[in-house]
C-alpha cells in the first residue's frame, strides 16, 4: 500500500488532469457539447462523462473489484467510437442526458476513485493520466472542426497564444544519417508502458539521407500547384490560401509543417521521387548518434522544455519549422518532437513478445489490422509524459484530422 505521502501525490497528478480537462471542456459554448464536430465519433457530451467514468471503471471496477455506484451510466461513457468504422453513428442530441446530469456523473466518479485512491495500483494511475492526456489532444482534433462561433477565443487566447508566422519558408536540407542501430520499443524496467510499446530491441538501419526540417506549408502549396489536393487545414477563398487555425483562419503561414494524412504524405514523396522514413529511420535520425549510444530524446537526456519543441499544450497551432533549434537531434534533425506527429511508412504492430495488458486488452490489438500507420514525436497538444521514446500513436492512412505532418527520406 502506498504511502500518505504518494496518496497525495497521486490525488494531486490526478487533480491537475482533471482541472487541465475541465478547462479545456470550457472553452467551448455550452450549446456546442452536443455538437458532433467529426462524423465518425461521438458528440463531446460523451467525452465529458468518459474521462472520469474511464477512471472509475479501470481504477476501482477492473482494478479493485469495487461495484460501480453507477453502472448504467458506466455503459453509456465508457466505449467510445473507432473512427475506421464504416458505420457512422446515428444518435441525436437528445438521445444523451443532460448536462447538469453528466457532471453530477462526472462527480460520483471523482468522489468514488478518490476514496479508494491508496489501494490503487501504480499501473492503474498511469492508465488512468495517460488515457486522458490523449484524448485531450484528440478532443484538439474535434474542437478544431466546430465552427468558431462555438468557441470562447477570448479565453482561448489567454490561456496560450496563437502566434505568428511568415510568408516565407526555410530551405529544407538534406542529411546524412550514417548506418547504425535503432532501439525500439521498452524494457521491461517497471516503469508504465503501453503494450505496444514493448519489447525493446535493436534494428540495424542501414545509411540513408533525411530532411532536416518538416515539409513546410510553402514546399507542399508547390505540390497543390501541380495538382494535389488541399489539405484539410487549408481554405481557399477566391485566390487566396488561408490556414483554418483553432481560433480563426489566417493567410497561409508558408512556414508551418503542413498537416496531411498518411496517403497525402506519401503521395507528396512519391511526388519528389522520395519515401516516407520507416519507424527505425525515426529512431535512428532522432535518439541514435554517430556512436553507439542512445539518447532519451533528440535533443540528449534532458526533460522536454519549452525551447526543445512546440508540445505539452503550449500552443493550439504550429510554430515555424525552424523555430525550436535546440531540439535538434545528434545529426541536427530538427522537430522530430513537437510541432506536429510525423507519419511513417510502418504498418502499426506488435513488437515480438507482444502481449495485451489484460486490464484494456483492446487498445493496441484492435488496431493491428493492417490499415494502421505509426506516428512519431508528438504535436502542439502531446502531453509532456507522452513524449519518451517508446510511445507509439497510430490512425489510418486517409484520416484527415490528425495534427500530422512529414519529411522524405532517400536511401543512402
Amino acid at each position: 500500500m502506498p504511502s500518505l505521502e504518494a496518496t497525495h501525490t497521486r490525488l494531486s497528478d490526478l487533480r491537475a488532469v482533471r482541472a487541465e480537462s475541465d478547462r479545456f471542456f470550457n472553452v467551448l459554448v455550452p450549446e456546442a457539447l452536443f455538437e458532433r464536430p467529426i462524423a465518425e465519433r461521438h458528440r463531446v457530451i460523451f467525452y465529458i462523462g468518459h474521462l472520469d467514468g474511464f477512471d472509475s471503471i479501470q481504477i476501482c471496477r477492473e482494478g479493485l473489484d469495487i461495484p460501480s455506484p453507477d453502472p448504467e451510466l458506466d455503459v453509456l461513457f465508457q466505449a467510445g467510437i473507432d473512427p475506421d468504422s464504416d458505420a457512422l453513428p446515428t444518435d441525436t442530441a437528445a438521445d444523451w442526458p443532460s448536462l447538469e446530469q453528466v457532471r453530477a456523473y462526472v462527480e460520483r466518479c471523482r468522489s468514488h476513485v478518490d476514496r479508494h485512491l491508496e489501494q490503487a495500483s501504480e499501473d492503474s494511475i498511469h492508465f488512468a493520466i495517460e488515457h486522458r492526456q490523449m484524448h485531450l489532444e484528440t478532443l484538439a482534433y474535434m474542437f478544431h472542426n466546430l465552427d468558431y462561433r462555438f468557441k470562447r477565443s477570448a479565453q482561448l487566447e489567454d490561456v496560450h497564444d496563437a502566434g505568428t508566422a511568415e510568408s516565407f519558408f526555410p530551405e529544407n536540407a538534406w542529411i546524412d544519417i550514417p548506418a547504425g542501430d535503432a532501439l525500439l520499443g521498452k524494457a521491461d524496467d517497471g516503469s508504465f508502458g503501453w503494450d505496444n510499446e514493448y519489447q525493446e530491441h535493436c534494428r540495424a538501419v542501414p545509411s540513408f539521407r533525411i530532411q532536416q526540417r518538416s515539409i513546410s506549408n510553402g514546399e507542399y502549396l508547390r505540390f497543390v500547384e501541380a495538382g494535389a489536393p488541399l489539405p484539410h487545414f487549408w481554405a481557399r477563398h477566391g485566390d487566396a490560401l488561408y490556414y483554418r487555425g483553432m481560433l480563426g483562419e489566417h493567410p497561409l503561414p508558408l512556414d508551418w509543417p503542413v498537416y496531411v494524412t498518411q496517403n497525402e504524405a506519401q503521395a507528396y514523396a512519391s511526388w519528389l521521387g522520395r519515401s516516407l522514413m520507416t519507424e527505425e529511420q525515426f529512431h535512428r535520425a532522432a535518439y541514435g548518434t554517430a556512436r553507439s549510444g542512445q539518447r532519451r530524446y533528440p535533443w540528449g537526456d534532458a526533460e522536454p522544455a519549452r525551447w526543445h519543441g512546440n508540445f505539452d499544450l503550449r500552443r493550439w497551432d504550429p510554430e515555424p519549422v525552424d523555430a525550436t533549434p535546440s531540439g535538434r537531434s545528434a545529426f541536427g534533425v530538427e522537430q522530430l518532437v513537437g510541432n506536429g506527429w510525423q507519419w511513417t511508412s510502418s504498418v502499426f504492430g506488435p513488437f515480438e513478445g507482444f502481449k495485451p495488458n489484460p486490464k484494456y486488452a483492446g487498445y493496441s490489438a484492435n488496431f493491428f489490422d493492417g490499415k494502421h500507420y505509426v506516428m512519431k514525436g508528438g504535436s502542439p497538444r502531446t502531453a509532456a509524459r507522452l513524449l519518451r521514446r517508446s510511445f507509439r500513436n497510430w490512425f489510418r492512412a486517409d484520416y484527415p484530422y490528425v495534427y500530422a505532418t512529414f519529411r522524405c527520406v532517400e536511401n543512402a
